[in-house]
């Protein structure tokens, strides 16, 4: 039971910050990619601004470290869009091995516990007083045993229900990701058709 306690502990703690972490992505992050495209449209300048101020963001990060690429054509800023996309996943599954871990142990922990305490009670009981004063003892033990196996299915279940949440949201940022990334390609793409390099590009080089 120790043990259970132990990652009931750390799958409340890593769900805590998870759902923190996905309240505030949803939260925020859709209405400042949707202004950042609009800004991007008649002042680049003012988008790149935009993303600074929210770098603390996945897609802005991304968004930001294909723009920054001096002098790119849009061959080369697709593939940085890309590489910075791939760069952002591990923190988008923040925590899903440790999940994993809890969910497939906890059942097997609980059972181990079961089989513990269903061992130590018929190791205290006489084939001589079967029916005797100890036979309601035995009874006793063998259902205190079983509360470890439900314990460990609370835990597993629990944290399941919560990972796949997780992981949904998981799956729908990575269609953003493409969907936001492919419109912005498009958008340098007409810049640098039209003009040239956006304005930041220009002072670097």
């Amino acid at each position: 039971m120790w043990p259970l306690f132990g990652f009931s502990l750390i799958a409340i703690a890593l769900i805590l910050e998870r759902s923190f972490f996905w309240l505030q992505l949803i939260r925020r992050q859709d209405p400042m990619v949707r202004e950042t495209l609009a800004l991007y449209r008649h002042d680049p300048n003012a988008a790149f601004v935009k993303l600074e101020q929210n770098a603390d963001l996945p897609m802005a990060r991304i968004f930001l470290a294909a723009l920054e690429q001096p002098k790119a054509t849009p061959e080369d800023f697709r593939l940085a869009l890309e590489s910075a996309a791939q760069s952002e996943l591990p923190f988008l599954r923040r925590f899903n091995t440790i999940f994993e871990t809890i969910i497939s142990t906890s059942p097997l922990l609980g059972l181990l516990g079961t089989i513990l305490g269903l061992i130590n009670t018929f190791a205290a009981l006489r084939l001589g007083d079967i029916g005797g004063t100890n036979t309601v003892g035995v009874t006793g033990g063998i259902s205190e045993a079983l509360i470890s196996t439900a314990a460990g299915l609370c835990v597993a279940i629990a944290t399941l229900l919560f990972a796949n949440t997780f992981r949904g949201l998981y799956r729908h940022q990575l269609a953003l990701i493409q969907r936001y990334g492919g419109q912005l390609e498009l958008l340098y793409r007409y810049h640098y058709e039209r003009g040239g390099l956006p304005l930041w590009d220009q002072a670097q080089g």
